[in-house]
């Protein structure tokens, strides 16, 4: 079996999780420069067994996707050209930064590396992939 990862797609930067290899644990990755991303993942592919990605799927409040979404689909459609065996799953990502806000105050994190947002992307993306993984329990 192998690992779930997901992404926290941003225009500038990525947020990136992964599962352990038994799919038990959500854990913060990376965060990484969007344009960069693509690469990353050939290079992480070739390394280590990833079975599906989750993306977060941006909604508003109101349950209609956001503005996000017109970078993401693109994304989406270069990934499925570049990594064709790998399914790739949207997964609602509403509040994903406010509640990385919460844990990171949670876990009594100083200010200063609150507001450090590559933090923020990796966790949100960790968030993203336990609501996911718990979606399918």
């Amino acid at each position: 079996m192998g690992r779930v990862l997901a992404i926290d797609y941003g225009r500038k930067r990525t947020g990136l999780a992964v599962t352990d290899v038994l799919r038990i644990t959500a854990n913060p990755l990376l965060t990484i420069a969007t344009n960069e991303l693509l690469d990353w993942l050939a290079s992480y592919f070739a390394h280590e067994q990833v079975d599906e990605v989750v993306i977060g799927h941006p909604t508003q409040m109101n349950g209609e996707e956001s503005e996000s979404m017109n970078y993401i689909r693109p994304f989406m459609g270069n990934f499925k050209k570049l990594f064709p065996d790998k399914p790739i799953t949207m997964y609602d990502e509403r509040f994903t930064s406010v509640l990385a806000h919460r844990a990171m105050l949670a876990g009594g994190m100083k200010k200063k590396d609150r507001q450090n947002k590559a933090v923020v992307d990796k966790i949100a993306a960790c968030i993203i992939l336990e609501g996911y993984l718990e979606s399918l329990r």
